[in-house]
Formats: structure tokens, C-alpha cells, sequence
């Protein structure tokens, strides 16, 4: 939908011998005060009006495509949801061949043939409470089916998925006594349950994986060691890492849980990176802290995980974000994207304010002063529950084209070395 708001207020009142303006039975001042003089609307303005279930009940339209239809001329949090579907749209449909070539750009990229293959790199970013929730399926439906390319979250969208593959997640209720479900053993999350025994499962099961991680770190240290003594430390060869990152840790989640009801899994097992650079902080924490007293050195590289983000932006001829939350995991997509000199394409889903200057509740117009998305982008931010929201977008983007999009990015690549 065109945004012709610059437009519309360019055009100048009604002159003063228009018929209410100029009616002498009306004293001037409440004219102007209480009628008030406008202007003409632009012809290509949109007309708002929602969605109609006397003409919905006689189309061919399946009920809930008609609605999202009348999401863009509805107005509120409506709009910027029918706003946030043509965004998505626009970073799946693009490709290097809608830019055209021009003289100082790499020659490898001349042919259009070539440029019809490289699409943009879409970043997607969660909070752990989508995962705690049933937002979970909808994730694993677009990781599974390789429709993202870069995932950021929390050390909680970490366990959690993890977790929900030993035992299920309960359904509660927002006024229940904090007090008596911490007797019970008993965590909520908002209006959902968890038993502690969901954790200690958890826990169970991490533990010794840390303990198999923290022998091949130190056995790939101790042969790196010989190596350098082998050479009396003359080796041109650079050092190679011995320690895991984070991402490498959570692939290794996904790796050894080998259930298809796993974000993890179908992450690990599609090469889709998963970064969490506050892996410590939750249960995994936990479990590298009680670690930590039984056998000190257990090391998580962040460095690696930071360069290998980053490039990844770098590395793209075309980005887009889409981002369900705030705090950490819209920061580090943000700044990653900072890297590139801005994303293309923008989505948030989030509750936040900017009232109080917090990331969380940054506009996107903000980013764009940060360099975070790009000047020419047109983001879109919907003030909403992501629960509710998100599921309605996937509905009319991902999930409406998905034999179409597997076929069309079958050989499409986003950067030229990929």
C-alpha cells in the first residue's frame, strides 16, 4: 500500500468561497473551528474499510485470506500487520537481477542469468517465550523447510526446544498463585506450566554432553600443543580453534536430539546457524556453572560466533530481518546488519515502547539512523502479540508458496561464493 502521507498534507485548504466557508449563516470562527476547512484527498489514497463476511461467504476465497485481504485498508495494528505480509513478500521475492548491473560493479555478477540466483539473505530472530509457547511449530515449520538462513534467540529458545522433546509444556493460567506453584514445583510462563522434572530431564541428558564436548576441546588442544612442540613453535600454520562456539554447541543440541519435533534438529540438519550470544543465561548456564566445580576449562568461543554473524551480513548482496521481540535478539540481528550498512527489508513484532529509549521498544526509524536498516528500506513495525500475529503472516508468505519457493531458490545462492 503506498504511503502518501508526505502527499496528502502538501495539499492546500479549500478556498474561502467554498460553500462552507462561505455560508454567512455560520459565524466564520466556527466554521474554521468545528467544520473545518480540508483538502481534497490524493485519488490514489486508500479508502479504509474492513473485511465484509456477507460478500467473504460467497467467495471462492478461503475465510482467513479474505481477512488478511482487508488487513492493509482496516487501519491500527491491522495495517502494519497487512504492511508486515508485503514486506515479507518483497525480501522473498527478491533477486541481484531487480538491480541492474552498473560499471564498477564486480564483473562475476554481470551476467543475468547469474543475478536471477542470488536472493536475499532473510535473518529471524525470537525470544525464548515463542518457543515456550505453540509459536514453536510455526518456527520449525520454517526452519524445516530452509526458509530462513540465519537464526538468533535466547539461551531459553535453546533449552526449551530441547525440553518440549522430553516432556510436554502445560497450559495454565495468568492469575495462578506464584506461591503455590513454587510448593508444587511448578514454573509458569505467563499462562503456561512447566515442571521442574522437565528441566531435571534436561539437565540429565546435557550434562554428560558437556562432559563428551569438554574432552574433544581438550583433545584437540593437546594435539595442537604437539604439533607446535613437533615444530619447536617454528609452524606457519595458524592456530586452529579448539573450542566450541555457541552456535556450534546449539548444532550439537540439535545433532544428538535427533527429534523432528526440534527446532534444533531440522536447524543443525538444513545448516542454518542458530546464534545465542547469552547462551549462559539459563539452564545450559546452569549446567556449565555445576560443571565448572567437577572439571574447570569447559570454554564457549564467542569470538568466532560474532565474526561468523557478521560476515554473514557482509557477505549478502541483499538482507532482510524479521524480528518477534526485543532485547538482545533484535540488537545483535540489528547490529549484524549494522555491518552491511543497513537490511533492506525489516519486520518487527513487538509490544515495546520507545518512550523510554530502550532497544526493545526502538522504532525502526530509529535503526535507520544507527545504519542498522537501510535508508531506501521501507520497515514495518506491528505492535501486537506475536502469538496471534505472526502465525497470520506465515499463513499468507511462507506457508502459501512453499512447492513454488522450494523450486524457484533451488539453485539460488545469497552471495556469489556460497
Amino acid at each position: 500500500m503506498k504511503n502518501s502521507s508526505d502527499e496528502i498534507l502538501s495539499f492546500q485548504p479549500l478556498a474561502d468561497n467554498n460553500a462552507v466557508s462561505a455560508n454567512p449563516h455560520i459565524p466564520s470562527v466556527s466554521a474554521s473551528a468545528v467544520l473545518g476547512e480540508s483538502a481534497s484527498m490524493p485519488d490514489d489514497v486508500p479508502i479504509c474499510k474492513g473485511h465484509d463476511f456477507n460478500t467473504a461467504c460467497t467467495s471462492d476465497k478461503d475465510n482467513i485470506d479474505s481477512i488478511m485481504d482487508s488487513m492493509l485498508t482496516t487501519g491500527f495494528q491491522a495495517t502494519n500487520l497487512g504492511k508486515a505480509v508485503e514486506e515479507i513478500k518483497r525480501m522473498r521475492k527478491w533477486r541481484l537481477s531487480d538491480t541492474p548491473w552498473k560499471e564498477g560493479d564486480d564483473e562475476a555478477l554481470r551476467d543475468p542469468a547469474v543475478r536471477s540466483k542470488i536472493r536475499a539473505r532473510i535473518f529471524f530472530a525470537y525470544t525464548s517465550n515463542q518457543i515456550s509457547c505453540g509459536q514453536r511449530e510455526v518456527i520449525k515449520f520454517l526452519v524445516q523447510h530452509k526458509m530462513v538462513d540465519v537464526i538468533v534467540t535466547t539461551a531459553g529458545g535453546i533449552e526449551e526446544d530441547i525440553i518440549k522433546c522430553f516432556e510436554p509444556t502445560y497450559m495454565g493460567d495468568f492469575k495462578l498463585s506464584g506461591k503455590e506453584l513454587r510448593k508444587k514445583g511448578i514454573n509458569r510462563i505467563g499462562n503456561l506450566l512447566v515442571p521442574n522434572k522437565n528441566y531435571c530431564k534436561f539437565e540429565d541428558w546435557v550434562a554428560p554432553l558437556i562432559s563428551k564436548m569438554h574432552d574433544e576441546q581438550d583433545a584437540a588442544f593437546l594435539e595442537q600443543a604437539k604439533e607446535l612442540a613437533a615444530s619447536n613453535g617454528q609452524s606457519d600454520e595458524p592456530l586452529k580453534p579448539f573450542a566450541y562456539t555457541p552456535s556450534e554447541f546449539i548444532a550439537r543440541l540439535g545433532k544428538e536430539i535427533n527429534n523432528e519435533e526440534s527446532v534444533l534438529y531440522w536447524a543443525q540438519k538444513n545448516d542454518i546457524p542458530i546464534f545465542c550470544p547469552a547462551l549462559t543465561d539459563g539452564s545450559v548456564g546452569d549446567m556449565i556453572y555445576f560443571h565448572s566445580y567437577k572439571r574447570p576449562g569447559f570454554i564457549l568461543d564467542i569470538a568466532r560466533d560474532i565474526r561468523r554473524i557478521n560476515d554473514l551480513s557482509v557477505q549478502s548482496h541483499a538482507s532482510g530481518q524479521i524480528i518477534i521481540g526485543g532485547g538482545l535478539v533484535k540488537h545483535h540481528t540489528c547490529n549484524a546488519n549494522l555491518m552491511r550498512n543497513g537490511a533492506d527489508f525489516s519486520v518487527y513484532i513487538n509490544t515495546g515502547h520507545e518512550f523510554d529509549g530502550s532497544d526493545g521498544g526502538a522504532s525502526p526509524d530509529e535503526a535507520i539512523s544507527w545504519g542498522k536498516i537501510r535508508i531506501t528500506a521501507e520497515p514495518v513495525k506491528v505492535c501486537a502479540d506475536a502469538t496471534i500475529v505472526f502465525p497470520l503472516i506465515v499463513s499468507q508468505t511462507f506457508a502459501k508458496d512453499l512447492e513454488e519457493w522450494k523450486e524457484s531458490t533451488k539453485e539460488c545462492v545469497c552471495w556469489l561464493e556460497d
